[in-house]
């Protein structure tokens, strides 16, 4: 069942059922920071929506308990059954997938219960592998799976990493912010998990600031995409329109800027 623009959504709790072709590799992209506010979660809510709108079965399970990514899309933030049911497999993630108004986005919604992950999978036999465990039976209806990832370095940061094929790490200009970039390398590689591919995008950039200019102008080589989203009102106005840029703003610099870094993603 559709909403209406003003009202929250009620979709079926059944996701789309394509099969992918035999062919077809499922990419689960984590998007993740230590610190909260820094873009993370819009960015996640655009790719998701660019991806499906190329035509790829994508889904965006909303990790972070503060829901921002399902409100966005207009499902309501809620899991029957919590962290619990999930973690523990009383209910398949299937069974826990709303449909959004766009064509081939599906989101799996945040619960406030997330908040407590940790303690669930301290329980959990192997937990560093429970994510991936979870997610391996929806690799047949999904071509691409975003995970908007809560900040933090935890056992739940271990095990959704441990799941991704990319990490995609949005980095705001500033020395402190590329000192977390360096803490979340040191992180993977002490966890076993310096395989995982890592890179990071300018986020909130704002080029009236010299050091933003500076740093995004004389960026790394390899680990920083080349795309930069801009710190712009249109971005801000996702909460207020409950929606991706491109669908209320698609001439915008910030819709331009997301479909950049969706292009410099397909390609990798």
């Amino acid at each position: 069942m559709r909403q209406s623009p003003a009202g929250p959504l009620r979709a079926a709790r059944i996701p789309r059922i394509i099969a992918q072709p035999a062919e077809a590799t499922v990419k689960i992209i984590a998007l993740y920071n230590i610190k909260g506010g820094v873009g993370k979660t819009a960015a996640a809510v655009n790719l998701a929506y660019l991806s499906a709108r190329d035509g790829h079965p994508t889904l965006l399970w909303d990790l972070d308990p503060q829901g921002a990514a399902s409100w966005c899309l207009r499902v309501d933030a809620k899991v029957k059954g919590g962290r619990k049911a999930l973690l523990r497999g009383k209910q398949p993630l299937a069974e826990a997938i709303k449909l959004t108004r766009f064509p081939s986005l599906d989101v799996l919604p945040a619960d406030f219960s997330y908040r407590n992950m940790d303690l669930e999978l301290s329980e959990a036999k192997r937990p560093e592998r429970r994510f991936r465990k979870l997610l391996e039976p929806l690799e047949r209806d999904y071509q691409t799976i975003f995970l908007d990832c809560p900040p933090g370095l935890t056992l739940s940061s271990e095990s959704m990493f441990a799941a991704a094929d990319l990490l995609l790490v949005p980095v705001i200009p500033g020395v402190l912010s590329l000192r977390t970039l360096a803490l979340v390398d040191e992180f993977l590689a002490r966890e076993s998990l310096s395989q995982l591919r890592r890179l990071a995008f300018f986020s909130m950039v704002d080029r009236r600031k010299t050091a933003h200019r500076q740093l995004v102008d004389n960026r790394h080589d390899g680990p920083f995409l080349f795309a930069t989203i801009p710190y712009a009102s249109d971005v801000e106005r996702m909460a207020e329109r409950r929606a991706p840029v491109a669908t209320y703003a698609p001439k915008s610099a910030a819709a331009a800027a997301y479909e950049q870094l969706w292009s410099e993603l397909r390609e990798q």
